[in-house]
């Protein structure tokens, strides 16, 4: 288990460590695990990815693939997600890669708690131009951006949630 700082919005700015942002959830792990399973989800909460070309059949399995698009349209750039680990409902890797800006490795951890859930969504850029900007700058970005698909993710989990339990089936 990481120990990442606990405060909600703080971030960990060492040179060693990429950045980590960290939301509470009123739903759980399992919920949280649920959109995260759901390929066709991710640029409902992913910053920066507009549209679901694929989803390979075995996901969310160590290796397999989610073939999406970035940008604005008409200027989108096809690229894909692969999935490095994933323990359900606790953490997951990932190996996103984004051209032209490079690719990075994501990393989601999903702690329950009273009440809910932890999440917390560590990055840093892994190749690529993203590497030539410094990383104190480069970090700051990312964090803007995760915060926001946290809150994507907390919208999305939290919903779904909800809805399962005001459904008298």
């Amino acid at each position: 288990m990481r120990n990442w700082p606990k405060t909600i919005g703080r971030v960990g700015l060492s040179k060693d460590v990429a950045v980590a942002v960290q939301r509470q959830l009123t739903c759980t792990a399992e919920d949280v695990f649920a959109v995260l399973a759901d390929g066709w989800l991710y640029p409902l909460w992913v910053v920066g990815a507009s549209r679901m070309r694929a989803v390979d059949p075995d996901w969310p399995a160590v290796g397999a693939k989610l073939h999406h698009s970035a940008g604005a349209w008409p200027l989108l750039v096809n690229d894909d997600t692969e999935m490095l680990s994933n323990e359900p409902p606790h953490s997951m890797a990932l190996h996103a890669r984004g051209w032209p800006a490079g690719a990075a490795r994501v990393e989601i951890t999903v702690e329950s708690r009273p009440g809910g859930s932890e999440v917390w969504i560590e990055e840093d850029a892994t190749s690529g131009p993203a590497l030539l900007v410094p990383k104190q700058l480069r970090q700051s970005a990312i964090e803007l951006r995760n915060r926001e698909s946290l809150r994507r993710l907390a919208y999305l989990a939290e919903g779904r949630a909800a809805r399962r339990s005001s459904d008298p089936l």
